[in-house]
This record gives structure tokens, C-alpha cells and sequence, in this order.
């Protein structure tokens, strides 16, 4: 696959931040992919068998849309979001994230990466209990910038992070813990924990899988704001049709490959 150069910068990383990527990425508004795969396969073993889940992925992520991943339970679509999103590694293949060959890069610039550049959100929210909605809003920034890097900038991430949960209609629950809100309330919270980096790419996995109907529809109509007032690059593995109908491409993971439901 060949690999234009860099060109003109959409976007640069917060010159404040502590722990710089060790060769900061800049995004290209050049370039129509932001993430692609090639060829990826991923295999579990069961005792001494290897049962392969992807066999082959071929994918390009566009900038600036969202992107549905769907399929039966065990297809392999957490398997396919959690390699894009660096928490695993494929057996073979490549992941590229604009020109950068991300599957090659160290343990510590992965971890940058996912502090920087990607946000994410599970279907069990991950909220701190002793933590109020703002504080765990705030979480990522106390662990990428440490503890001297955040207080000289709390003012400012504060300010953001309360913005953050305005958007996503939480401003009268900033202070409330997660035991003292609703399914839909914790996942918006975990929405805004996630764009608190102002990432370049959103990896969803199940987020309305744990809520009931009403507090999914809440939830769906966040990503919808947000993709259309942002611009945000989303990718989302989900089961409810309902999700997948806000993205502007839907692709189905079947026997392991890639099939395109919508384009």
C-alpha cells in the first residue's frame, strides 16, 4: 500500500502535555483515511487449537464519519475496534493510522497514542465510584499530563471538561457520583470522559448494549450531535440497528471478513 507524505496539518497535539508522543503526529486533511487496516488476522487459542477470528481484514477508516461495525455474537468486531485501538496486537497483518505504520510502534508511543489521539467507550462505562462525574471527566488528563502537569493546567481542563458534560446534557449532574445516576447518565459521562483529549478518533464498543431503550436513544443522540457539530471520527461495534443507523457506513464482519452492508 503506498503512503503519501504528510502534508498540510488539520490538527497538533497540546504542546503542554508531559508525555509528547516521541514523534508527534499531525493529521492531513489530504488524506481521506485516518485509520486503515490491511490484511489483519487475529487468532485465540482453546487449549492447543488456534480458532482464527479475522481472517484478512481490509478497512479504511474516512475522516470525519462514523462507521458501524455489526455481526453475530464471537464475529470478531471487539476484536477488530480493540486492535485499531491499540489494546491488542493482530498475528499478522498492518495497521495504519494516516502514514504511520501503528502496529509497529513501542508500547510506550501506543500508550500515547491512546491518550492523545483516541477516545473510548465501553459498554460497562469504567466510571470511578468514589469519583464525582466532573473528576472522572478529568481522569485522563491527571494521568497523561501527571500530577505537577495537571495542577499548573486544572483551571483549564475543569473548564473543559465541565463544557464537555454540557454538551452532552449532564451540566446539572457534574457533581453527582456514579451511584447517584442512571445507566444513560454514566454513559454520557463516559462520552465526555472520552473527548476530554479532544481526540481524532472515537472507538465505541456496545455503548447502548447495557441500557435500557430510552436511555439508548439518549445516548445515540449524543454520538448523533456529536458527530455532526465535530466532525469526529467514530468507529462503533454494536448489536442495536437503531445505533448503526446513524453512521454513515455500515460493515458487517462475517466468517472473519469484511462485508459492506452500507456505503
Amino acid at each position: 500500500m503506498n503512503r503519501a507524505p504528510l502534508s498540510l496539518a488539520a490538527r497538533k497535539l497540546p504542546a503542554a502535555a508531559s508525555t509528547q508522543l516521541t514523534h508527534p503526529i499531525q493529521l492531513s486533511v489530504t488524506r481521506a483515511s485516518l485509520i486503515s487496516a490491511v490484511q489483519l488476522t487475529k487468532s485465540y487459542r482453546r487449549g492447543k487449537c488456534a480458532v482464527p477470528v479475522l481472517k484478512g481484514i481490509d478497512l479504511d477508516i474516512e475522516l470525519g464519519k462514523c462507521t458501524a461495525i455489526v455481526g453475530k455474537s464471537g464475529s470478531g468486531k471487539s476484536t477488530l475496534l480493540h486492535l485499531l485501538g491499540t489494546l491488542d496486537a493482530p498475528d499478522s497483518g498492518e495497521i495504519w493510522f494516516q502514514n504511520e505504520r501503528l502496529d509497529q510502534w513501542s508500547v510506550r508511543r501506543k500508550d500515547e497514542f491512546r491518550n492523545k489521539l483516541v477516545g473510548m467507550i465501553f459498554q460497562f462505562y469504567h466510571l470511578l465510584p468514589e469519583l464525582t462525574a466532573l473528576e472522572n471527566v478529568l481522569v485522563p488528563r491527571m494521568i497523561g499530563h501527571g500530577v505537577m502537569g495537571y495542577w499548573r493546567h486544572r483551571a483549564e481542563y475543569t473548564r473543559r471538561a465541565t463544557e464537555l458534560l454540557e454538551l452532552v446534557g449532564l451540566g446539572h449532574r457534574m457533581l453527582h457520583k456514579p451511584n447517584q445516576m442512571s445507566g444513560g447518565e454514566m454513559q454520557r459521562t463516559a462520552i465526555a470522559r472520552a473527548l476530554i483529549a479532544e481526540p481524532a478518533l472515537l472507538l465505541a464498543d456496545e455503548p447502548t448494549g447495557n441500557l435500557d431503550s430510552e436511555s439508548g436513544r439518549e445516548v445515540i443522540e449524543t454520538l448523533l450531535k456529536l458527530k455532526q457539530q465535530r466532525q469526529l471520527t467514530i468507529v462503533m461495534v454494536t448489536h442495536d440497528e437503531n445505533v448503526a443507523a446513524i453512521a454513515d457506513r455500515v460493515i458487517a464482519l462475517v466468517d472473519g471478513q469484511i462485508e459492506v452492508r452500507r456505503q
